[in-house]
């Protein structure tokens, strides 16, 4: 007899038990990777076509009690990728975590340009690390060693990677007005603003204390 198809309600339930084990798994071998919540959603939702966000640290998202904690979320068009991936992705945002527990500048650009600190954290995690020019040391591979230490945890990420997100649908798009550019903070959150007041003065989000870049300026 065939076993009963998963429920969504499994699906959600192996996702999250998965991603907290090997999080956890990665805390006991480096401690001072802090205590995270774990998030789930679309990765490409306000992305250019194309591009995607396959998972990102943000510190202080949560209130639990009189304590505050960060967010890890996850893309979930990123899951298709497979567990070592997955487990690469883990890693990276880990490496984030540790710069922020440890008060480390690891990247620039509104965090999008990873410098040899972020490459430093990395490797420290046991990641092996290569350069983009446009982002740099970000391109993320999970060596032979590292894969080995967490082959159990990799045996529950690939058991629970049974579904992923699609890509969300971006429309023709219309000619965009020279007049205005889509700005991003830190965040990341958007606005619409003139060109000539961007150019004026930095325009200061107040939520992570960083200021809105224009897309076009990212490089991406």
């Amino acid at each position: 007899m065939s076993a009963p198809a998963a429920t969504l309600t499994t699906i959600t339930t192996q996702l999250v038990t998965a991603f907290e084990a090997a999080w956890r798994a990665i805390q006991q071998r480096h401690p001072d990777v802090p205590e995270v919540v774990v998030t789930f959603g679309s990765g490409t939702l306000g992305m250019k076509a194309g591009q995607a966000r396959l998972g990102h640290f943000a510190a202080a998202r949560w209130q639990h009690g009189e304590k505050q904690l960060p967010e890890l979320f996850i893309s979930g068009e990123g899951l298709q990728r497979g567990a070592l991936e997955v487990l690469g992705t883990l890693l990276h945002e880990a490496a984030h975590g540790l710069a922020h527990v440890r008060e480390i500048k690891d990247t620039s650009r509104q965090g999008r340009y990873h410098n040899a600190k972020f490459k430093a954290l990395g490797e420290e995690l046991g990641l092996t690390l290569a350069e983009d020019k446009t982002i740099g040391w970000s391109l993320t591979t999970v060596p032979e060693t590292t894969a080995k230490a967490y082959a159990a945890e990799l045996d529950e990420l690939g058991a629970a990677l049974v579904a992923w997100r699609y890509a969300e649908v971006h429309a023709t798009s219309k000619k965009k007005s020279t007049n205005l550019a889509v700005a991003e903070c830190a965040c990341p959150r958007k606005i619409r603003v003139a060109r000539t007041t961007l150019a004026e003065a930095p325009i200061t989000c107040g939520a992570c204390d960083t200021d809105f870049v224009a897309e076009d300026d990212e490089g991406e």
